[in-house]
């Protein structure tokens, strides 16, 4: 691994020397702030949770909590805390913002998109189907181990698919340089690299099942019912993206365990829709991604804070070259009118929304900041504010396994994130981050700043 530079090292010793509530040794008591669970139970008023070797000992009301003599107190009255959220799907590495190059792709780069989604209140972060395999699971490692500072940690899966299909035009010629998606033509081939990724114990694999409007290559039927089959026989859970609404039934019926991506633009049957209440998949939605104005491009300075005005400029003058309604370009209203209309219809089918944004791979839609964006997408769409954050935090630590993450309770990892308003009120309240907390310390978002603001636009 390359020698850490020195900024990291200076933000690493900054974290480690702060006020008790930042980490050091002992335990504190947080009371006052409304405390919403991240399940299904009402938030707790007036609450107060304790935290002792970086995971929460107790969590309740005032009045159902012993506090422990001597401890360092933290006063959040007026605060609400909920659970640092988990996103299971992003595409991490290779976006310098304004260019998606293998160059990019590096292990101090990974480090930057896992703070920045630290900084927006992000607990963990997947990187699916795009990223170099070794390259990933050192990362992994040598995180677990405490090499790095504080970050969102990072998870890995990798990818299958055709050769030349997969990965969007985006990151598809950076994918090919560096060879990442594991290409399969027939059923013997995917059951191979499935058997691969069991060697190395990977628990999660993604396939692609998208044409791109004619233009890509897609798996052929045997080839993903293999993958769906030799990835269950060894308890691996399978992701499939796939965007038309033929394409959703098949791996749906093929029995993937996660839906990525959502119909936009067609109307859904009473075929699909008695699939998903028969097999009630997680949802990866991936709303947010082609939505009207949002991120950089809405001129918002919750999106801005941590970007350079000069890397601000260059994104919304790249986006508006390459014309991409995604970001700033126009409402497209027969978009929104038909996803008006599937997304309660999935839902009330049983669809299992998790929290997944595609960040890294359009420019002003970037790590940490696009979870936000997806929250209040849901919440126009149909969900409750209350049923948002359950999608964003429990429901996808149980997707991913992350026992440890998703909930405001006794044994959890002390992940969570201290917000000035109440976002069952408003889900935009999601975005008036007071703090984050890591593991029990304080993640300084403040030390951050400087070097996210003075970045360089074109690494």
């Amino acid at each position: 691994m390359r020698k850490l530079p020195s900024w990291i090292v200076l933000v690493s010793i900054g974290a480690i020397s702060c006020a008790p509530d930042a980490g050091s040794p002992g335990t504190v008591v947080y009371e006052g702030a409304r405390l919403i669970i991240g399940d299904e139970t009402p938030p707790i008023e007036d609450g107060v949770f304790v935290v002792a070797d970086g995971r929460f000992v107790a969590v309740g009301a005032r009045s159902e909590v012993t506090t422990p003599a001597g401890a360092t107190r933290v006063n959040l009255a007026g605060k609400t805390v909920m659970p640092a959220m988990i996103n299971v799907h992003a595409h991490v590495g290779y976006e310098g913002y304004t260019s998606w190059r293998p160059e990019n792709q590096t292990s101090e780069n990974i480090l930057d998109h896992m703070q920045r989604a630290a900084f927006y209140g992000t607990a963990a972060t997947v990187s699916i189907g795009t990223s170099p395999t070794e390259l990933s699971l050192q990362f992994e490692r040598d995180q677990r181990a405490g090499k790095f500072p504080p970050a969102s940690r990072y998870l890995f899966m990798p990818g299958m698919a055709p050769p030349n299909g997969g990965p969007d035009r985006v990151l598809r010629e950076a994918t090919n340089v560096l060879r990442v998606v594991n290409e399969v033509t027939t059923p013997d081939e995917a059951r191979a690299a499935v058997q691969r990724m069991v060697s190395q114990q990977i628990e999660h694999v993604k396939m692609w099942v998208d044409d791109r409007g004619g233009n890509y290559p897609k798996l052929a039927p045997e080839v993903y019912e293999a993958i769906v089959d030799e990835a269950h026989r060894h308890g691996m859970t399978v992701h499939a993206h796939a965007i038309r609404l033929a394409d959703q039934k098949a791996v749906v019926a093929a029995g993937a365990d996660v839906l990525v991506h959502m119909v936009q633009r067609q109307p859904l049957d009473e075929e699909f829709l008695a699939l998903l209440r028969e097999k009630r998949p997680y949802w990866a939605t991936v709303i947010g991604l082609g939505d009207t104005p949002n991120g950089v491009c809405a001129r918002d300075p919750f999106f801005e804070q941590a970007l350079p005005d000069s890397l601000i400029a260059a994104i919304r003058a790249e986006t508006e070259r390459r014309s991409l309604a995604a970001n700033c370009g126009p409402p497209r209203q027969a978009r929104e009118s038909q996803m008006a209309i599937n997304f309660p219809q999935m839902l009330e089918a049983g669809a299992r929304v998790v929290l997944a944004t595609d960040t890294g791979i359009h420019p002003g839609h970037t790590f940490g900041s696009g979870e936000h964006v997806e929250l209040a997408r849901w919440v126009q769409l149909g969900m409750t504010p209350a049923q948002a954050i359950v999608a964003a935090t429990s429901r996808p630590a149980e997707l991913m396994g992350l026992a440890d993450l998703g909930t405001l309770a006794a044994g959890k990892r002390a992940a969570f994130i201290v917000l000035d308003a109440n976002p069952l009120d408003d889900i935009r309240n999601t975005r008036t981050i007071s703090s984050v907390y890591l593991d029990g310390a304080r993640f300084d978002r403040e030390a951050l700043l400087p070097r996210f603001k003075g970045m360089d636009p074109t690494p």
